[in-house]
């Protein structure tokens, strides 16, 4: 038992007490700002106008602007990759939490559409108060010009009603474009969609200068419920008789005693969403510039290899370019679309012996489609062999590298790679790395796993395979290609056998940290999740490592 607890901390306390921190400060903001608009004096004839409604619709809207800032942290990658890459980020755990950067981004988005919906449906509320609860004693605390004015009105005219109804449209289309489905489908879609984002945040500026909720600015002089000298009781009853649940009798009639020195004055708050979103927001647009400017160079096409299964391999070449096994680019081809840039793991990255660096490409959808149509125009669909072919190819702009948590197979005395199908491009570059030398990792033993559908999928990386296995059987190098005796078939035939697998390399390495790394099909991620922290013996702790490209 403890040592699943043991299992579970290493693989989920981390990111579950950033989850529970983030949760705790958005709770702790939203109430802070309920109370802020319920209880204090400025807001006493604003309360009194639209009630619950200000409260809420005050609430969601702080902990949108939190959200809204925090949702662009996740998408810096250089910053992310630049930290990982530092000795201020030297511990495993801290680096492995850089890997969820992702996984807070979508926690940030759908906590932005159930915000927003909150704050909508309060607004839609305080809309219809606005027009039947219309104040004729104090004229520019309303946003209705008149008693009993239409709501659609003042939503489909003013500054706020009108940024509202768009930044909801476009809330809805990015929200509704990044499904899973419409992703596979349609990537297109959710590309452009996705780049909303830099007209939603415009729209929201101009939001949030409305002005349609007010505070009071005269409290002293204008005490809440205070009424006027030479002015009868009646006169005052709109707000004295609307008192707060909770008010004693007494304390009613105290109030009502408190004399008005002059008017009550009241103004729209200073915008405070820009303080929160334009260092987020700063820092995204310079580290955009630096990737522009950085990708803005084309590459040099050195060769392009059709492999079986229609996967096509890509040799580059630039100048400065430098990568770690296991780190990824954004390729662009304006041939295809001058905006999309498709990730894709380096296969092979720049070496002293060697400057190319190279990707593999799996032939599925309409970019790639078109991607392979442009590199073999006359290619038969009947080559099966890989096939070398020398013409002019079109412009690439190749932005990165970026990092992944496979750059974190070397930081482990064990690690075992799942791969699955084309999922095996992250660890191809980790086994060139292998293959060039490899002294300088704290690695001593590697168990890799493939796993494809069809044989043919195998000759992808056969010499590399080969290579590598001829090398480590070779030389008295500590034994990153030796396979146990249970293990010891290099082709199996069916689904691997997880349990045994786990309980060999346990038994194999007791009372060591094994980092899993996966890239394949969900199902074998799920799996291998629970088994790694569900795993009791050897005295062995498995950290599971998931690829996702942010």
């Amino acid at each position: 038992m403890g040592l699943v607890l043991r299992s579970w901390v290493a693989n989920e306390a981390g990111k579950h007490c950033v989850l529970v921190v983030w949760l705790a400060v958005s709770v702790w903001l939203f109430w802070r700002t309920f109370l802020l608009y319920s209880s204090e004096p400025q807001y006493y004839y604003l309360h009194q106008m639209l009630g619950l409604g200000l409260c809420l619709s005050r609430g969601s809207a702080s902990v949108l602007n939190l959200n809204c800032s925090l949702v662009l942290l996740p998408m810096c990658r250089s910053v992310l990759t630049a930290l990982r890459g530092t000795h201020q980020v030297n511990s495993r755990k801290a680096r492995r939490l850089l890997d969820k950067s992702k996984t807070f981004h979508v926690a940030c988005g759908v906590a932005i559409c159930v915000l927003s919906v909150v704050h909508v449906s309060a607004h839609l509320v305080n809309a219809v108060r606005f027009s039947v609860r219309y104040s004729d004693d104090f004229p520019t605390l309303n946003l209705a010009q008149h008693r009993g004015q239409d709501p659609r009105v003042l939503i489909l005219t003013t500054v706020p009603g009108i940024t509202g109804v768009l930044l909801v449209l476009i809330l809805f289309l990015m929200f509704t474009a990044s499904s899973y489905s419409i992703r596979v489908c349609n990537y297109e879609i959710f590309w452009y969609t996705h780049n909303l984002f830099i007209l939603f945040y415009v729209i929201l500026m101009v939001h949030v200068v409305g002005g349609a909720v007010k505070y009071q600015t005269n409290v002293e002089a204008h005490p809440p419920g205070c009424i006027w000298a030479n002015r009868s009781k009646a006169s005052s009853d709109m707000w004295s008789n609307q008192e707060p649940e909770g008010e004693t009798e007494e304390e009613s009639k105290e109030a009502s005693l408190i004399v008005c020195r002059e008017d009550a004055h009241f103004q729209p708050h200073f915008p405070q969403t820009w303080l929160w979103v334009l260092a987020p927001l700063c820092l995204y647009c310079v580290e955009r510039l630096y990737r522009f400017i950085r990708g803005s160079t084309p590459v040099t096409v050195v060769s392009v290899v059709r492999h079986p299964c229609d996967v096509i391999e890509v040799r580059m070449l630039k100048s400065g370019f430098k990568a770690r096994p296991g780190q990824y680019i954004l390729l662009n081809c304006p041939s295809v679309s001058s905006f999309e840039n498709h990730a894709f793991t380096l296969t092979a990255c720049p070496t002293q012996n060697k400057e190319t660096f190279g990707i593999h490409i799996r032939v599925v959808g309409d970019w790639t489609e078109c991607f392979s149509q442009l590199l073999f125009p006359e290619l038969e669909s009947s080559e099966i062999l890989p096939m070398m072919h020398q013409r002019r190819y079109p412009k690439l702009y190749v932005d990165g590298p970026f990092g992944t948590p496979s750059e974190e197979v070397f930081n482990y005395e064990v690690s075992v790679c799942v791969a699955g199908g084309i999922g095996v491009t992250p660890f191809a570059s980790i086994l060139h790395a292998l293959l060039d030398g490899c002294r300088q990792y704290k690695l001593q033993r590697l168990y890799f796993v493939w796993m494809c559908r069809d044989l043919h999928c195998f000759y992808w990386f056969a010499e590399l395979l080969c290579g590598l296995h001829h090398k480590h059987t070779a030389t008295t190098e500590p034994d990153r290609g030796k396979v146990p005796a249970p293990l010891s078939s290099r082709l199996v035939i069916g689904r691997p056998r997880w349990n045994p697998l786990f309980q060999e390399i346990g038994r194999s390495n007791q009372h060591k940290k094994v980092g899993v790394f996966c890239c394949g099909p969900k199902s074998v991620s799920r799996e291998l999740h629970k088994l790694c922290n569900s795993f009791s013996t050897s005295g062995t702790v498995f950290e599971y490592n998931k690829e996702s490209f942010s």
